[in-house]
């Protein structure tokens, strides 16, 4: 279940955190440190798809911004492509819950806007950038501004905005929360092959079992506050996956029913009795 998960630092991995700690500490009064992460050691070689799950408040989120470099761990190792991060991680792409657009900018001109600051040539990222967006059903809507689009189609653009800068990590923290079931499955869909395409390493953060199940390789559950990792599952189901009738794969019931027994006990405070 843990395999491509074990602690060992490996030149080959994509991403890793060794032995990490983080604690925040209330700004303008006395009171001790939160402690948010406690001793996470997790690896991801290049191309592999993982998703943290876990209760409200466990530091999944806290996990993608130490990768990406917009806080420092309080103890312990992040590392990227074998170097530790130390700031800003401008290698990685990062995927929020705000499709984070910007509003002056045609949908052409945002998917190309990664592209931009890298320095492609015009032409070359205009060609990649309309290429994406067709991948994603949008074409015909490339000088349409944000505001004339509808949720999930700025949700489309926000994700291959990041896609077709090629970044070799993804970080997304639940893209699709905001959206409408019909449209979650639509995009977990469209997503999965457009990572077939590259593969790129993927850290996923959803709190749906069932989208986890979906996209992932690896699926790590966590504990509540102060999260730590309580176990790591690998998800056999083939590949490529079809996402709407992903219930009726042989396997799901027991990955399902596993990961929802560790999430409840921590919702119950069950895992930390034991």
């Amino acid at each position: 279940m843990t395999e491509g998960l074990t602690p060992g630092r490996d030149p080959g991995e994509a991403l890793r955190l060794d032995a990490v700690y983080k604690a925040f500490v209330p700004r303008g009064r006395k009171a001790e440190p939160l402690l948010a992460l406690e001793d996470v050691t997790f690896a991801a070689r290049p191309g592999e798809f993982i998703s943290l799950v876990g209760p409200s408040g466990c530091g999944k989120s806290t996990v993608l911004n130490l990768l990406a470099g917009l806080m420092r761990p309080s103890a312990g190792h992040v590392i990227h492509a074998g170097r530790e991060v130390h700031g800003v991680n401008t290698e990685i792409g990062y995927i929020t819950q705000d499709d984070n657009l910007l509003p002056w900018r045609s949908m052409l001109r945002n998917v190309e806007y990664g592209l931009e600051l890298r320095g492609v040539p015009r032409a070359q990222r205009r060609d990649r950038a309309r290429e994406f967006i067709e991948l994603v059903g949008l074409a015909g809507f490339e000088d349409h501004y944000p505001h004339e689009l509808s949720g999930g189609m700025r949700k489309r653009a926000g994700i291959v905005r990041t896609l077709a800068y090629e970044s070799g990590v993804v970080l997304m923290d639940e893209p699709f929360g905001p959206l409408d079931a019909q449209t979650r499955v639509i995009l977990q869909d469209e997503l999965l092959k457009l990572w077939d395409r590259r593969r790129p390493t993927v850290l996923f953060v959803t709190h749906d079992l069932v989208e986890a199940i979906a996209l992932s390789d690896h699926i790590l559950t966590f504990s509540g506050r102060p999260g730590r990792i309580k176990r790591a599952y690998q998800v056999n189901l083939p590949r490529p996956r079809d996402v709407f009738h992903i219930h009726e794969q042989a396997g799901f019931k027991e990955l399902y029913d596993a990961l929802w027994d560790d999430i409840r006990a921590e919702i119950t405070g069950a895992g930390h009795a034991a």
